[in-house]
């Protein structure tokens, strides 16, 4: 039970350290401004560029870009203060001033090395105050008063334990070790009091407040100082401010003051000494010493911290509550009530007393999810994933198990009865005898009832995301219902809600008001051109506050709201700001909640806690960008800056160009879009992008007008920067060498023509060679179609001759024969005479030298040369042996030559025999065959 009862006051202590609702803060580390830990000052020029102070030097900051110039000897920057167009810094054995130069960079130029009187050996300036024409740097040892209009130099010994000088009502105050608080007067220290605080105590900070100079001690205690007299003023806040040493101090412009400590943090204070809140590491500073504090132009408060710095956007409309140990969950519901606020998470309900300074606790027995949170009749209903609760102060009471109780709506008929929508349908909540009970669900509608809305009594809307609407009638006894129409779903990611008294639904295609008569919906144009543009619609559901008479939707840039107008009928549509991480933050998509706290502050809940809005705090100011760098780029060299004029003019090789502009803005929910274009370029605008610089590579020749403008929020900057340049051309593209290149260009066509004149010519005796060459083989082509004609004539003489050969030979064979055969006959008639005489005549025909001769020439036209050849060859044969060869050339049989040769087939073997003998054949080689091959 003790181990219980301290782990619920450990948990309630970890809940009051984080149960501020706080200005916005942002964080930036080492890393991201890429210099040392520590920041020891913090100043602001006239167009709102931030100087710190920093370990490495001198850091300079537009809101977009960080910039470190090292300081002399690269020592660290102790001090830092801007003053018109100069930035004074103080470090060790060393103190100056930079200003900017052509090109915007700044340069140092120091003062200290214009001292006649040496420094003291390892001599740090801390501290810088500007003094209407003076400026006075600060160390432990001494205050060195600089005249900027004469450049001369007072030193006054001011050994102190804290560089701290104060301006009060005009006059300059410091303190002196053992000797007390001092002013200026005729440039001499006057003591204005040696009370015991001033002699051993740190002075922090002296200022004026209700009339008086209020002066704070390191140790934290605050002293009313009235010309000698020391009073000491007790602060309202509760707070020990001695168990920490304060470091630093400032009086912020609407009277309140923050001081800064070494190990806890900041404080802030209202005029009457009343701690308006504290900030710690733990709720969301970098680091817990403060080193420096300083307030910009934006009321913006800078922490310079010994890790890093942190700025609080005190006017910004936005404050936060960040649940860092993920106690409370994700809020869905909130309600203020009776100076408590409660939350609605999904990990039960929280309850916070405004009066108290313990943060948010739980309400015993409402773990899990809670979905709505709303006052009927002075009674808060809890809408819970285990049914309703009514709350009253800590205690939460289930009246009904029913699961999931998504909204309650009363009847106006009837005050003792409530209507519920649950996950499964519609419920009915009865008070009797002053205690409100489940009554009944409604039979014939089980689907989730999240979104509802009567028409009348009895006619009741219900709206489901996927489904569509349902029209439902009710029976007089809300029991079941009578009748059910569904009218179809316009759109995903849709809402149901009253309005001005009419009953809106909206998703993403629009928002339609109902029409009781036609019993449908009709697109509102007005209201859908409110939440729905081209450029940014509504994400999630459409929201109403303040009894209906304000909506609300968010996009992804915006918060949109609209209410009644308050001088027109025409209503009054807000538009807020947000960045990117803001909406992500909102938890789950569909489940967005505003809820209306008090006047124009209103509640929205995150992932991890949940921001107020103060509708009351948004103002519109100008902006303006400004651009700062114009840089030429290389590849291979790092960038040069040019001076800024317009129409300078760049050599080609310079063609690289990169832009650096800006708009200084400090707020964390403010986000900063740039525009762009390049006329010579292309035309058009670029794309809205947070980059902050761009570069354009290898530009053509010409004249270029770069133009830049800055959106901040859903404002237009006032100005839009330019700049003229021009892209001179290459040399190849210049006037001189366009002559040049005219002559050389008429030279290369003379000689063009020239070597092309050659070149035809050589072709064309190439072409009339080839043409010869051509008609030549053409010619020799047809002369050897020629010969073939004439070979093939005299092949067909040389046929013809044969034939004629093969005729008159066989002439010569049919007319042997027939002789012989006659001859035959002849014989055998017996020896008469004139027999004889007929057988020698016949003889003598049958041995026809004309017949040889007739053949012989036949055979030479047929076959010319064989027997001049076959003679040659074989010398010692004999006429008859040639006339032998002649037949067997025409490849007669031994049958077929005895007649020719008027012997018989026995001789014509014998011939043969003695012709092959003759010609020396061997017995392998065929007569025929030889002779034919010859």
């Amino acid at each position: 039970m003790i181990l219980k009862s301290l782990y619920t006051l450990i948990f309630l202590f970890t809940l009051s350290l984080l149960a501020q609702e706080l200005p916005p803060i942002q964080n930036f580390t080492p890393i991201e401004y890429n210099a040392g830990n520590q920041n020891w000052g913090i100043g602001q020029s006239d167009n709102q560029t931030l100087y710190i102070a920093n370990n490495s030097g001198l850091l300079e900051f537009n809101g977009t870009s960080w910039r470190l110039y090292q300081a002399p000897f690269g020592t660290p920057v102790k001090s830092v203060v801007s003053i018109n167009d100069k930035v004074y810094t103080g470090s060790y054995m060393e103190f100056g001033y930079w200003s900017r130069n052509q090109l915007g960079v700044l340069n140092y130029l120091s003062l200290s090395s214009k001292l006649l009187t040496p420094l003291i050996e390892d001599e740090d300036f801390w501290n810088i105050t500007p003094y209407k024409d003076w400026v006075l740097f600060q160390s432990l040892d001494r205050i060195y008063i600089y005249n900027s209009n004469s450049g001369s130099f007072e030193i006054i010994e001011a050994k102190t334990t804290s560089a701290k000088i104060f301006e009060v009502r005009g006059k300059i105050f410091f303190q002196i070790k053992n000797k007390g608080f001092f002013t200026l007067e005729n440039g001499k220290p006057v003591l204005v009091s040696d009370d015991v605080i001033f002699l051993n105590t740190g002075i922090v900070d002296a200022f004026s407040l209700g009339g008086k100079i209020l002066v704070i001690t390191d140790q934290g205690e605050f002293f009313y100082l009235n010309e000698s007299n020391v009073e000491k003023w007790n602060i309202a806040a509760d707070i020990n401010l001695s168990s920490t040493k304060i470091y630093s101090s400032l009086l912020l412009d609407d009277g309140s003051f923050v001081l800064g400590s070494i190990s806890k943090g900041v404080y802030h204070f209202n005029k009457n000494g009343e701690l308006i809140r504290h900030i710690n590491q733990e709720k969301g500073l970098n680091n817990n010493t403060v080193l420096s504090i300083y307030q910009d132009f934006d009321h913006n408060l800078w922490l310079g911290l010994d890790n890093g710095l942190s700025v609080l956007n005190l006017e910004s409309p936005f404050n936060e509550y960040t649940d860092h140990l993920g106690t409370l969950g994700v809020v869905y519901t909130a309600k203020k009530m009776a100076g408590k606020l409660y939350l609605g998470t999904n990990q039960g309900l929280f309850l916070k007393n405004d009066t108290d300074d313990i943060g948010f606790k739980l309400v015993a027995g409402t773990e899990g999810q809670v979905w709505m949170l709303k006052e009927i009749d002075g009674t808060l209903f809890c809408g819970h994933h285990n049914g309703t609760y009514i709350i009253e102060d800590d205690r939460a009471t289930n009246i009904s198990k029913y699961p999931g109780t998504w909204d309650i709506q009363p009847l106006k008929s009837n005050s003792a009865l409530l209507i519920q929508g649950n996950y499964e349908g519609l419920s009915v909540l009865e008070r009797k005898y002053g205690t409100w009970d489940y009554r009944n669900n409604i039979e014939g509608f089980d689907s989730s009832s999240r979104f509802f809305e009567f028409v009348d009594e009895h006619q009741v809307l219900i709206n489901h995301d996927f489904k569509g609407i349902f029209d439902l009638t009710l029976d007089s006894a809300y029991t079941k219902v009578l009748n059910m129409n569904q009218i179809e779903s316009k759109g995903i990611g849709s809402s149901l809600l009253k309005y001005h008294d009419d009953i809106v639904y909206a998703t993403i295609n629009g928002v339609f008001k109902y029409l009781p008569k036609e019993r449908t919906f009709n697109k509102d144009s007005l209201l859908t051109t409110n939440f729905f543009t081209a450029n940014d619609s509504i994400v999630g559901i459409l929201q109403s506050t303040n009894n209906g008479e304000r909506l609300w939707g968010f996009t992804n840039d915006n918060i949109i709201s609209q209410s009644t107008g308050f001088l027109s009928e025409k209503p009054l549509k807000t538009e807020v700001s947000i960045p990117k991480f803001f909406r992500r933050s909102m938890g789950v998509l569909g489940f967005e909640s505003v809820v209306h706290l008090e006047d124009e502050l209103f509640l929205i809940g995150i992932s991890n806690g949940y921001i107020t809005l103060d509708l009351g705090k948004i103002t519109q100011r100008e902006y303006q960008i400004s651009l700062n760098e114009v840089s030429i780029k290389s590849y291979d060299t790092p960038k040069v800056s040019v001076i800024l004029q317009n129409d300078d003019e760049f050599k080609y090789s310079q063609n690289s160009l990169g832009f650096d502009y800006n708009v200084t803005e400090y707020d964390k929910y403010t986000e900063v879009y740039y525009q762009y274009r390049l006329d010579g370029l292309y035309g058009d605008w670029s794309n809205w992008s947070t980059s902050a610089e761009i570069s354009f590579d290898n530009l053509p020749y010409g004249n270029y007008n770069f133009q830049v403008r800055g959106k901040v929020g859903n404002e237009l900057t006032s100005n839009v920067e330019t700049y003229s340049f021009i892209i001179q051309r290459p040399w190849y593209f210049s006037y001189l060498a366009m002559v040049c290149y005219f002559i050389l260009g008429v030279l290369l066509s003379i000689l063009i023509h020239r070597v092309y004149r050659g070149y035809y010519k050589k072709q064309q005796a190439q072409l009339i060679k080839e043409n010869n060459k051509r008609l030549k083989r053409k010619k020799l082509k047809n002369q050897r179609k020629i010969v073939q004609i004439k070979n093939n004539q005299l092949q067909e003489l040389i046929d013809s001759k044969n034939r004629e050969l093969a005729i008159s030979t066989m002439s010569i064979i049919k007319k042997n024969e027939f002789l012989n055969a006659i001859k035959d006959k002849l014989k055998s008639s017996g020896g008469i005479p004139e027999i004889k005489a007929v057988i020698k005549t016949i003889d003598r025909n049958i041995n026809n030298v004309d017949d040889w001769k007739f053949f012989e020439n036949a055979f030479n036209n047929a076959d010319k040369d064989f027997l001049k050849k076959i003679k040659d060859k074989h010398p010692e044969l004999s006429s008859n042996d040639l006339r032998l060869c002649a037949y067997l050339r025409l490849n007669l049989s031994s049958k077929e030559i005895a007649p020719l040769l008027n012997i018989s087939v026995r001789s014509v073997e014998v011939k043969r025999y003695r012709l092959r003998k003759k010609m020396n054949l061997s017995r392998e080689a065929g007569l025929t065959d030889y002779i034919i091959n010859l």
